[in-house]
């Protein structure tokens, strides 16, 4: 994450609540935004496991 609270956190690595407010509050534009939409999206769904062998590489 390049700001904020979590700055320097892998974006798979922040909380669901921080996620969450994001979507409700709007992503930023660009890729951030398009990451953070998908990490949301992947945690909403319980699908956070589908993560782990990108981190192994």
């Amino acid at each position: 994450m390049p700001y904020g609270k979590y700055k320097g956190r892998l974006i798979a690595d922040l909380p669901g609540h921080y996620l969450n407010w994001f979507a409700s509050q709007g992503f930023p534009p660009g890729e951030i935004g398009r990451l953070l939409a998908l990490m949301h999206e992947t945690d909403h769904n319980g699908l956070s496991s589908l993560i782990e062998p990108l981190r192994k590489r």
